[in-house]
């Protein structure tokens, strides 16, 4: 839509011929956004749809407006045509004429009939035409060229902005809801159900959900509009899909829930397999530790030895859970138990190593020393002091009391170090090689 030109003086017939071809194009131009604006799909959809809320209101304005719109349109109509009667009756238009195509041009010379304003913004200040009290106003072609401007900017941003939503939030509305259906089926498949599984619990929410989104979508979209900061342009802003994104991805969190049962689904009895291997070497080795500490209590003296306790009978009856879980199709009940079962395995085959190491660390504390002892006695061999009868004397202590039982590992660990020591005096001790064969150069012990 456009602007007329600002009033002034008595125009020439030169300014009339210009102004009159600019109001023509002008009215063309105003009938065409009229028109587009008539013909608009979201105008009809609005118009033979069940509003409610901010919709129904402002459609009411709308309405309103858009009836203002096309009696303003008129009577600018009537104006130019009067305008074009008033030029066409002379080639070379008189004074008289001229004064009266400026008044008409320029001066507030449309007449509207009408009530006073209603309350919406658009329409404020501006005259109706329901209402039985007949009133009228008196408008240049400017200010009514502006009200038109105004009043049809509101208007069609209300109709592009309802028609925005509704071409975009129903159809991925419906996209979403025929994935909840499909994921349902599925869902139901494995045995996900309302009131069985939470996955389920939140597929019925979701349905009931995107329900009552579409039917408020549809009888009311402005309620999902977000009009642009700053923008003035009619339509400016988006729909605002916070409702649907959130659902969305929460129906992406439920399939991967039903993935995961699916999975469990495919590979249960090898998950089942490797849970009784897992707990069947936990049993093994808390029996090998309990053998174990029977050994080192009859073998070693003075020691503290831990309890090994028996197998796990909670994990076993679990386990005998999952079993008639599977034997059952029970899928969504046996996807968390085995994630559950399966990191208590581990844990408790962990604990039964655990208590072997503890149980045997007295064993391996004496194979150590064993080790100990016959690696020095190699040491002294090598270095030609095997016949030493000092040596010999603490060697066969050191060995009596680690191969006896019970053994007493601190009483044991005290000769072999006497046996370290009096070896490595020996071997850094200077040797003067004589006839009757090595002398012995240690004090007396």
């Amino acid at each position: 839509m456009g602007v007329t030109g600002p009033p002034g003086p008595v125009m020439d017939r030169d300014e009339v011929d210009r102004a009159l071809a600019r109001l023509g194009a002008e009215h063309e131009a105003i009938e065409t956004s009229l028109l587009a604006l008539q013909d608009h799909a979201g105008r009809r959809l609005l118009e033979g749809a069940e509003l409610t809320g901010v919709t129904k209101e402002r459609w009411a304005s709308a309405e309103t407006s858009i009836t203002l719109l096309w009696a303003y349109f008129d009577a600018y109509t009537a104006a130019l045509r009067g305008a074009r009667e008033i030029r066409s009756r002379r080639r070379w238009s008189s004074r008289e004429d001229l004064a009266e195509l400026t008044e008409l041009l320029r001066g507030e010379s449309v007449t509207v009939a009408g009530s006073l304003a209603g309350p919406t913004a658009a329409t404020a200040n501006a005259p109706t035409l329901h209402g039985t009290g007949r009133l009228s106003q008196s408008f240049s072609l400017t200010t009514l060229v502006d009200r038109m401007n105004e009043l049809y900017a509101s208007s069609l941003d209300m109709v592009v902005a309802a028609d925005a939503v509704w071409s975009a939030l129903p159809a991925r509305i419906d996209l979403l809801a025929a994935e909840l259906q499909r994921t349902r089926r599925l869902a139901h498949s494995v045995g996900v159900r309302p009131g069985e599984h939470p996955a389920g619990d939140d597929l019925e929410r979701i349905t009931r959900t995107l329900t009552d989104l579409r039917e408020r979508v549809v009888s009311d979209p402005l309620a999902y509009w977000t009009p642009a900061q700053g923008s003035s342009a009619p339509g400016g802003g988006r729909p605002d899909t916070t409702v649907y994104d959130r659902e969305a991805r929460a129906l992406d969190d439920v399939r991967r829930e039903i993935d995961a049962v699916l999975t469990v689904r495919q590979d249960a009895e090898q998950r089942l397999v490797r849970l009784r291997d897992v707990l069947s070497r936990a049993d093994r080795t808390l029996a090998e530790a309990r053998a174990a500490r029977g050994e080192v209590l009859a073998k070693i003296a003075a020691t503290e030895v831990p309890v090994v306790s028996g197998p796990p009978t909670a994990l076993q009856e679990q386990l005998a859970t999952a079993a008639e879980y599977r034997r059952h199709a029970q899928w969504h009940r046996l996807s968390p138990l085995l994630e559950s079962l399966e990191q208590k395995a581990e844990d408790e085959l962990l604990r039964a190593r655990e208590s072997l190491g503890a149980v045997t660390q007295p064993l391996a504390v004496r194979a150590e020393l064993r080790g100990r002892l016959d690696a020095y006695k190699a040491k002294v061999a090598r270095h030609g002091l095997a016949e030493d009868r000092f040596l010999i004397e603490r060697y066969d202590a050191a060995r009596r009391m680690l191969w006896s039982a019970p053994c007493d590992l601190r009483v044991a660990e005290q000769a072999v170090l006497r046996f370290q020591q009096a070896a490595a005096e020996l071997l850094s001790a200077p040797r003067v090689p004589e006839q009757g064969g090595p002398q012995d150069h240690r004090g007396e012990q």
